[in-house]
């Protein structure tokens, strides 16, 4: 098979740059340090693997971080470009190489490199994965790239409880999908205390 590719979409975790949302209930520090622990149980997991990780990040000023290591310079780095998410992902999917190709987020703390590797194999006998977000989101999203592949990102109502409802209507009509264990993305306070009160 196919040597599978790993876009991870992520931001560095500084004030008023990322988990806006989540600083709204938590408070700006409190949501930097949030944003970290996922960033890093995130990477911890991505650079664990036989795939190929791809970090795509924003603003185009941070694609030389290192985030206290977080980051390794060996890390291949791209820019997310402009545009909504709908742009920015089908961006990733462009630049992919065919095959296996995942889209994963940096906000849910029990991604695991067992997790992607489950994702890999799914997709050995379906066209697409999901691992789907509590919320009605996904936070993985994966599919076979070929010659003919197009992304299925456009008219995404994203941040709602339809955005895998969405993704998935836009897969063709034939296309055998598999489903991951359900998992909780921290977008907002009320995800981050549900995520604590659950350990």
């Amino acid at each position: 098979m196919t040597k599978a590719t790993l876009l991870i979409y992520a931001k560095p975790p500084r004030m008023g740059l990322s988990k806006t949302r989540l600083a709204a209930g938590l408070g700006l520090t409190e949501a930097r340090r949030v944003a970290h622990f996922t960033l890093a149980r995130t990477m911890r997991a991505a650079l664990s693997g036989h795939w190929t990780p791809i970090l795509y990040t924003a603003p185009d000023k941070a694609l030389g971080d290192s985030i206290g290591g977080l980051w390794p310079a060996s890390l291949i780095r791209r820019s997310q470009g402009h545009g909504g998410l709908t742009q920015r992902l089908a961006k990733g999917l462009a630049e992919a190489p065919p095959g296996p190709v995942l889209f994963i987020g940096a906000d849910t703390p029990d991604l695991s490199t067992a997790l992607l590797r489950t994702a890999i194999r799914t997709l050995q006998n379906h066209d697409a994965v999901f691992g789907p977000a509590r919320d009605g989101g996904f936070w993985l999203f994966g599919l076979n790239k070929g010659s003919r592949t197009r992304a299925p990102f456009d008219g995404v109502r994203w941040s709602g409880p339809h955005a895998m409802e969405d993704v998935w209507g836009n897969l063709p009509p034939h296309a055998r999908v598999g489903l991951l264990r359900t998992l909780t993305d921290i977008d907002e306070a009320d995800d981050w205390h549900a995520w604590n009160a659950a350990r």
